[in-house]
């Protein structure tokens, strides 16, 4: 099964462009080459750039809060159990405690870092990185990975509040849904009224199916339709039924 997760408002998609960066940052720094540590580099400006454009800080400060008053009103619902209640309580108060903490914007230790600003400039250039282009990002490139690593360290651990904070909402978000199992007739699927009136979607799709869907909503409909992986007509539906799980997520 391969899972797509569609948005519906730009504050939960920003979290899932972070969480997806992060993700490709952890895997290019842990390795040992200069080229993936380039990448890790790359993604690490792409942060930048995302958390530049919105209040990320306090916008997952009132989240936290709100998540956790919602909680904290289910401590005598019987279906609820205690001990995994506790434990999420107890992540959203540290995470809130290191947030409230935080100094300054997100991403502001790298921005006061001249070295770091003067090779995003030229990394949105085509081969603007090239030795004689940045010699000292050449000459950093040739240290020893333990070196590098070190300095990835020191670039990401600042960011650890954050990602805890949109961690703990993506997770309590991702589990809120209840998963239904529905057929798109000749790959078009439509669903009217108010259920899908949420914060994001989940779809499962079994990679037997040739197709990926695209997927469209606003307050009136939610519109899916499966267009063929290898039709090279982008315009195209998906000419069979198409079974899929539909889960709607909501905080």
């Amino acid at each position: 099964m391969i899972c797509y997760e569609h948005p519906l408002n730009e504050r939960i998609r920003t979290l899932l462009r972070l969480e997806d960066l992060f993700n490709r940052i952890d895997f290019f720094s842990s390795k040992d080459s200069a080229t993936e540590h380039h990448a890790s580099l790359i993604a690490l400006f792409e942060v930048l750039e995302v958390t530049g454009r919105a209040d990320i800080k306090s916008d997952l400060l009132q989240e936290l809060e709100r998540q956790k008053q919602i909680l904290e009103s289910l401590r005598r619902n019987p279906d609820v159990s205690e001990a995994a209640l506790d434990q999420v309580l107890t992540d959203i108060k540290t995470t809130f405690l290191e947030m409230l903490n935080f100094p300054g914007k997100v991403g502001e230790h790298l921005r006061e870092n001249e070295w770091l600003m003067s090779i995003k400039q030229r990394i949105g250039i085509p081969g603007g990185c090239c030795m004689f282009d940045l010699p000292s990002y050449h000459y950093w490139l040739n240290q020893d990975p333990a070196h590098r690593h070190k300095d990835f360290d020191d670039w990401l651990s600042p960011f650890q509040p954050i990602r805890n904070a949109f961690g703990i909402v993506l997770s309590l978000l991702r589990k809120s849904g209840r998963t239904q199992r529905v057929v798109a007739n000749q790959g078009m699927f439509q669903q009217l009224g108010s259920e899908y009136c949420a914060h994001m979607l989940r779809l499962n799709l079994s990679d037997q199916f040739l197709c990926v869907p695209e997927i469209s909503a606003n307050k009136y409909a939610l519109n899916i339709r499966f267009v063929p992986i290898q039709s090279g007509q982008k315009s195209k539906v998906y000419e069979g039924d198409v079974t899929f799980e539909l889960t709607f997520c909501n905080l």
